[in-house]
Protein backbone atom coordinates (compact mmCIF):
# COMPACT_ATOMS: atom_id res chain seq x y z
CA UNK A 1 0.00 0.00 0.00
CA UNK A 2 0.78 3.55 -1.02
CA UNK A 3 1.65 5.11 2.51
CA UNK A 4 3.87 8.58 2.72
CA UNK A 5 6.03 8.68 5.07
CA UNK A 6 4.68 10.73 8.04
CA UNK A 7 1.55 9.17 7.76
CA UNK A 8 3.30 5.41 8.43
CA UNK A 9 2.89 3.75 12.34
CA UNK A 10 5.88 1.47 12.93
CA UNK A 11 4.74 0.90 16.60
CA UNK A 12 4.20 -2.42 16.69
CA UNK A 13 2.37 -2.46 20.12
CA UNK A 14 0.28 0.17 18.86
CA UNK A 15 -0.36 -1.90 15.73
CA UNK A 16 -0.57 -5.13 16.85
CA UNK A 17 -3.83 -3.64 19.35
CA UNK A 18 -5.32 -2.30 16.51
CA UNK A 19 -5.48 -5.46 14.42
CA UNK A 20 -7.20 -7.35 17.89
CA UNK A 21 -9.49 -4.44 18.18
CA UNK A 22 -10.29 -4.12 14.27
CA UNK A 23 -9.95 -8.39 13.50
CA UNK A 24 -12.90 -8.53 10.61
CA UNK A 25 -10.54 -8.17 8.12
CA UNK A 26 -10.54 -9.41 4.16
CA UNK A 27 -8.53 -11.88 2.91
CA UNK A 28 -6.97 -11.74 -0.51
CA UNK A 29 -5.21 -14.18 -2.74
CA UNK A 30 -5.38 -15.01 -6.75
CA UNK A 31 -8.04 -17.77 -8.22
CA UNK A 32 -6.84 -17.91 -11.96
CA UNK A 33 -5.01 -14.95 -11.80
CA UNK A 34 -7.95 -12.60 -10.57
CA UNK A 35 -7.93 -11.71 -7.24
CA UNK A 36 -10.41 -12.78 -4.88
CA UNK A 37 -11.10 -11.30 -1.19
CA UNK A 38 -13.33 -12.85 1.50
CA UNK A 39 -14.32 -10.89 5.03
CA UNK A 40 -13.78 -12.67 8.07
CA UNK A 41 -12.01 -12.31 11.11
CA UNK A 42 -8.34 -12.61 11.19
CA UNK A 43 -7.10 -13.10 14.73
CA UNK A 44 -3.42 -12.03 15.39
CA UNK A 45 -2.23 -15.07 17.27
CA UNK A 46 1.25 -16.84 18.28
CA UNK A 47 2.44 -19.75 17.04
CA UNK A 48 4.32 -22.57 18.49
CA UNK A 49 7.51 -20.72 17.91
CA UNK A 50 6.13 -17.63 19.29
CA UNK A 51 6.08 -15.72 16.02
CA UNK A 52 2.73 -13.70 15.34
CA UNK A 53 0.71 -15.36 13.08
CA UNK A 54 -2.83 -14.56 12.11
CA UNK A 55 -5.24 -17.41 12.00
CA UNK A 56 -8.90 -17.90 10.24
CA UNK A 57 -11.26 -19.92 8.40
CA UNK A 58 -13.53 -19.91 5.51
CA UNK A 59 -16.23 -22.25 4.16
CA UNK A 60 -15.53 -25.06 1.98
CA UNK A 61 -18.10 -23.86 -0.41
CA UNK A 62 -16.20 -20.93 -0.97
CA UNK A 63 -13.54 -22.16 -3.81
CA UNK A 64 -10.97 -19.32 -2.38
CA UNK A 65 -9.58 -21.84 -0.23
CA UNK A 66 -9.41 -24.64 -3.51
CA UNK A 67 -6.25 -22.15 -4.24
CA UNK A 68 -4.67 -22.08 -0.82
CA UNK A 69 -1.12 -22.94 -1.86
CA UNK A 70 1.23 -23.83 0.96
CA UNK A 71 3.56 -21.22 1.37
CA UNK A 72 1.85 -18.71 -1.05
CA UNK A 73 1.69 -14.88 0.05
CA UNK A 74 -1.34 -13.61 0.51
CA UNK A 75 -2.37 -10.24 1.78
CA UNK A 76 -4.73 -9.33 4.63
CA UNK A 77 -6.24 -6.20 5.15
CA UNK A 78 -8.15 -4.35 8.50
CA UNK A 79 -9.79 -1.48 8.05
CA UNK A 80 -10.17 1.65 11.16
CA UNK A 81 -12.47 4.48 11.19
CA UNK A 82 -12.19 7.06 8.74
CA UNK A 83 -13.72 10.76 8.35
CA UNK A 84 -14.19 13.24 5.70
CA UNK A 85 -12.55 16.11 7.08
CA UNK A 86 -13.56 19.70 5.75
CA UNK A 87 -11.14 22.33 4.66
CA UNK A 88 -13.45 24.97 5.81
CA UNK A 89 -12.17 23.52 9.40
CA UNK A 90 -8.29 24.77 7.98
CA UNK A 91 -6.99 28.37 9.07
CA UNK A 92 -6.26 28.52 5.90
CA UNK A 93 -7.50 27.65 2.13
CA UNK A 94 -6.78 24.43 1.00
CA UNK A 95 -8.38 21.48 -0.60
CA UNK A 96 -10.55 18.97 1.57
CA UNK A 97 -9.39 15.28 2.66
CA UNK A 98 -10.03 12.14 4.22
CA UNK A 99 -8.97 10.73 7.50
CA UNK A 100 -8.30 6.59 8.01
CA UNK A 101 -6.62 4.24 9.46
CA UNK A 102 -5.50 0.69 8.02
CA UNK A 103 -3.44 -1.92 7.89
CA UNK A 104 -1.88 -4.41 5.13
CA UNK A 105 -0.44 -7.76 6.39
CA UNK A 106 1.46 -9.94 4.26
CA UNK A 107 2.25 -13.44 5.06
CA UNK A 108 2.43 -17.19 3.98
CA UNK A 109 -0.63 -19.25 4.48
CA UNK A 110 -0.59 -23.02 5.34
CA UNK A 111 -3.62 -24.75 6.11
CA UNK A 112 -4.38 -26.52 9.72
CA UNK A 113 -5.39 -29.82 10.68
CA UNK A 114 -8.88 -30.24 12.49
CA UNK A 115 -7.07 -30.10 15.96
CA UNK A 116 -5.37 -26.77 15.31
CA UNK A 117 -8.72 -25.55 13.74
CA UNK A 118 -10.58 -26.55 17.05
CA UNK A 119 -8.30 -24.50 18.51
CA UNK A 120 -9.00 -21.50 16.98
CA UNK A 121 -12.57 -21.89 16.83
CA UNK A 122 -12.98 -21.93 20.24
CA UNK A 123 -10.27 -19.14 20.96
CA UNK A 124 -12.44 -17.10 18.89
CA UNK A 125 -15.97 -18.00 20.37
CA UNK A 126 -14.53 -17.09 23.97
CA UNK A 127 -13.17 -13.88 22.72
CA UNK A 128 -16.05 -12.37 21.02
CA UNK A 129 -18.52 -14.44 24.09
CA UNK A 130 -16.56 -12.73 26.91
CA UNK A 131 -19.12 -10.14 27.51
CA UNK A 132 -22.26 -11.94 26.98
CA UNK A 133 -25.22 -11.89 29.34
CA UNK A 134 -25.37 -15.71 28.39
CA UNK A 135 -21.66 -16.59 26.79
CA UNK A 136 -21.63 -19.57 24.30
CA UNK A 137 -18.93 -22.38 24.72
CA UNK A 138 -18.38 -24.29 22.16
CA UNK A 139 -17.75 -27.58 24.84
CA UNK A 140 -21.31 -26.97 25.52
CA UNK A 141 -22.53 -27.24 21.99
CA UNK A 142 -23.81 -30.64 20.64
CA UNK A 143 -21.98 -33.33 18.66
CA UNK A 144 -24.23 -32.75 15.83
CA UNK A 145 -24.31 -28.89 15.56
CA UNK A 146 -20.49 -29.23 16.57
CA UNK A 147 -20.62 -30.85 12.46
CA UNK A 148 -20.99 -28.07 11.18
CA UNK A 149 -16.81 -27.41 11.63
CA UNK A 150 -16.56 -29.91 8.89
CA UNK A 151 -17.82 -27.83 6.12
CA UNK A 152 -15.24 -24.95 6.78
CA UNK A 153 -11.12 -25.43 6.61
CA UNK A 154 -8.90 -23.17 8.89
CA UNK A 155 -5.55 -21.57 8.31
CA UNK A 156 -2.91 -20.00 9.88
CA UNK A 157 -0.44 -17.39 8.08
CA UNK A 158 2.99 -16.42 8.71
CA UNK A 159 3.30 -12.48 9.09
CA UNK A 160 6.05 -11.34 6.87
CA UNK A 161 5.17 -7.74 6.73
CA UNK A 162 3.15 -5.07 8.41
CA UNK A 163 2.81 -2.03 6.83
CA UNK A 164 0.10 0.48 9.01
CA UNK A 165 -1.23 4.02 7.27
CA UNK A 166 -2.31 6.47 10.19
CA UNK A 167 -3.76 9.63 8.52
CA UNK A 168 -4.48 11.78 10.91
CA UNK A 169 -3.99 15.24 9.72
CA UNK A 170 -0.14 14.76 9.84
CA UNK A 171 1.63 18.15 8.73
CA UNK A 172 -1.49 20.44 9.78
CA UNK A 173 -1.06 20.43 13.48
CA UNK A 174 -1.96 24.22 13.57
CA UNK A 175 -6.12 22.90 12.83
CA UNK A 176 -6.47 19.69 15.02
CA UNK A 177 -8.02 21.52 17.91
CA UNK A 178 -10.64 22.29 15.17
CA UNK A 179 -10.70 19.16 13.45
CA UNK A 180 -11.27 17.18 16.56
CA UNK A 181 -13.54 19.71 18.02
CA UNK A 182 -15.82 19.43 14.44
CA UNK A 183 -15.60 15.57 14.66
CA UNK A 184 -16.04 15.21 18.52
CA UNK A 185 -19.70 17.29 17.14
CA UNK A 186 -20.66 14.84 14.21
CA UNK A 187 -23.11 12.07 14.83
CA UNK A 188 -20.43 9.75 13.20
CA UNK A 189 -19.29 7.18 15.26
CA UNK A 190 -16.01 6.73 13.36
CA UNK A 191 -15.48 10.45 12.97
CA UNK A 192 -15.34 10.42 16.92
CA UNK A 193 -13.02 7.62 16.85
CA UNK A 194 -10.65 9.74 14.31
CA UNK A 195 -10.73 12.28 16.64
CA UNK A 196 -9.98 9.99 19.53
CA UNK A 197 -6.90 8.74 17.77
CA UNK A 198 -5.80 12.72 16.85
CA UNK A 199 -5.50 13.29 20.25
CA UNK A 200 -3.58 9.90 21.11
CA UNK A 201 -1.17 10.66 18.39
CA UNK A 202 0.29 13.65 20.16
CA UNK A 203 1.49 11.47 23.02
CA UNK A 204 2.82 8.70 20.67
CA UNK A 205 6.32 7.60 21.77
CA UNK A 206 8.99 8.40 19.90
CA UNK A 207 11.16 5.14 20.62
CA UNK A 208 8.79 2.76 19.21
CA UNK A 209 9.22 -1.13 18.17
CA UNK A 210 9.75 -1.29 14.68
CA UNK A 211 8.36 -4.65 12.84
CA UNK A 212 11.20 -6.44 10.63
Amino acid sequence: MYIPQHYKNENLKEVKEFIINNSFGILINHMNGKPWATHIPLELDKDANGKDILVGHIAKANPQWKYFVENNEVLCIFNGPHSYVSSSWYLEEEVPTWNYIAVHIYGLLKIQDEKALMASLHKLVDKYERKSENPVSLNNLSKKTLRQVKGVIGFEIEIKEIQAAYKLSQGREQDHPKIIEKLENRDASSGHAIAEAMKKSKFKNLNEEVYR
